[in-house]
């Protein structure tokens, strides 16, 4: 049997995504060690995170205050009593031979994630779980020829796992779903959604069944996965691979696989034969969590609109497709400088227009965010203002305008233009004798427009355009210009 000869489309796979957001805390999550990414190696470490004896771990409040920011973000019911547990293995760059998580009590539960796919129906994609849980050290194999290098800086970091139900039906559903997480926790400020430095990493489980099938097949887990496209990639070759398996009567294995982004394909790590690879025992250190009512809503009282609620509003209130909403969504910075030049103009589309063309493509070009640009959201809305009073065009705005606004932070938009000479011309006198000039120079030209090429219009505004260096007001020339024409003997 070729792979030409199977029909893949009757099976269906089942995903399930286990997300590790690492937290934007000052410390670790249970003592005082700093972290900064990309430190020097075993220098962020204390007696502490390295597990000595007689050393003992403390409460993180801010984590704590992130995770259930998460849960209340995914509408997860917040768990108002919490002991922690040892989770025990054996790796070389885990100091304590065991991480300090959540078993049996995780603090957040249900909930779930909405995805959309294009012109499909959104999809909630359920949570099981949400819980704190602290990283371990980095093994580095690359470092040193004959020697795996360990660094510790890591061991300690607080994370917030999020579990999802297999309900996850392609690669695509994936993508949707991670950059669905990478926006919450984003927006909440908890994490930086760097999946190429490993602060949000991902580990699927991946298996495939007869479509209507209650059965689940055998589960894969593949991890290393950095970034989202990968995720992708890694499941769509693995569903693709189990099915061939099953078909040509090859034993699916349940084990850990690795993706090789290179070769786009996933390859085997090691077998896991057992239900689990760990052993859990109630951590003795830390005394049980209690989180009130009371706590909870003054954890939500600090909590920004997300993007769903602005989804809604930029659709329902303003009016906005849902392109545009989608596009002014997708970054909390951009959503709150668009929302700051609609406190000084009431034009909602041309300020959207602005922020996804115009700051966008120049942001772009130079490599910067949002909080990196020079131009106050305010003076934005002055240009739009500018150009809805007809004092200067869209096209000269883009072209002139706007990048002078850029360089020169003193002078108001009118300033500049008025600096750069390319405010309209909107005397009616001065542009009738423009357009008069304009007719005089193409008489036969003139008697195609009357015998009814309505087309020509275009060539006698541009000739306008020219005489007038630009200058000439678009909306009030073709009007004189048309009513000039119909009358012309």
């Amino acid at each position: 049997m070729t792979e030409l000869d199977i029909d893949f489309e009757k099976y269906e796979p089942v995903i399930g995504l286990e997300v590790h957001a690492q937290m934007l805390t000052k410390s670790k999550a249970y003592c005082t060690d700093p972290y900064d990414y990309g430190a020097e190696p075993n220098t962020q470490v204390s007696p502490i995170s390295l597990g000595h004896p007689g050393t003992l771990p403390m409460h993180n409040r801010q984590v704590v205050n992130n995770a259930i920011k998460m849960g209340l973000a995914c509408q997860c019911n917040i768990a108002s009593y919490q002991y922690y547990a040892r989770k025990n293995y054996f790796y070389a760059d885990l100091p304590k031979g065991y991480q300090i998580t959540q078993d049996k009590t995780p603090i957040c539960t249900g909930g779930y994630i909405a995805i959309k796919l294009k012109d499909q129906a959104p999809k909630n994609i359920t949570l099981t779980r949400i819980h704190m849980e602290e990283d371990a050290g980095k093994s580095m194999h690359d470092q040193d020829v004959y020697d795996t290098l360990i660094d510790l800086n890591r061991a300690g970091v607080p994370l917030i796992e999020i579990v999802t139900e297999p309900e996850i039906a392609s690669g695509e559903e994936a993508y949707a779903y991670l950059s669905e997480v990478r926006k919450l926790v984003r927006y909440l400020e908890i994490c930086d959604g760097n999946m190429e430095e490993g602060s949000l990493r991902c580990d699927a489980n991946i298996s495939v069944r007869l479509k209507g099938s209650k059965a689940f097949g055998t589960k894969v887990e593949v991890k290393n996965m950095n970034s989202m496209r990968n995720v992708q990639k890694a499941i769509d070759f693995e569903i693709r691979r189990q099915i061939i398996c099953i078909e040509t009567g090859e034993r699916i294995a349940q084990e850990t696989r690795s993706f090789d982004a290179l070769k786009g394909i996933t390859i085997s790590m090691r077998s896991k034969e057992g239900a689990s690879d760990y052993r859990y025992f109630p951590e003795p250190d830390l005394p049980p969590l209690h989180v009130s009512a009371d706590y909870i809503e003054g954890v939500k009282a600090l909590m920004p609109e997300l993007p769903k609620a602005l989804f809604e509003k930029y659709t329902l209130q303003f009016g906005l497709n849902e392109y545009d909403a989608n596009v002014l969504t997708e970054n909390k910075d951009i959503a709150a400088y668009f929302e700051s030049i609609l406190k000084h103009t009431s034009n909602i589309k041309a300020a959207a227009n602005w922020v996804m063309v115009g700051i966008k493509g120049y942001l772009n070009e130079q490599a910067l965010e949002i909080k990196d640009f020079s131009v106050q959201a305010s003076r934005i809305a002055d240009l739009i203002n500018l150009i809805d009073e007809g004092k200067v065009s869209h096209s000269v705005a883009a072209q002139k305008v706007f990048p002078e606004m850029i360089n020169e932070h003193h002078l108001s938009p009118l300033q500049i233009a008025e600096k750069l000479n390319v405010l309209q011309e909107s005397n009616s006198d001065e542009l009738q004798t423009w357009i008069n000039q304009s007719i005089e120079k193409f008489p036969s030209k003139v008697a195609e427009y009357k015998a009814g090429k309505e087309s020509l219009l275009g060539l006698f505004m541009g000739e306008v355009m020219k005489m007038s260096k630009g200058k000439a007001d678009p909306k009030l020339t073709s009007q004189l210009l048309k009513n000039t024409l119909d009358h012309h003997a």
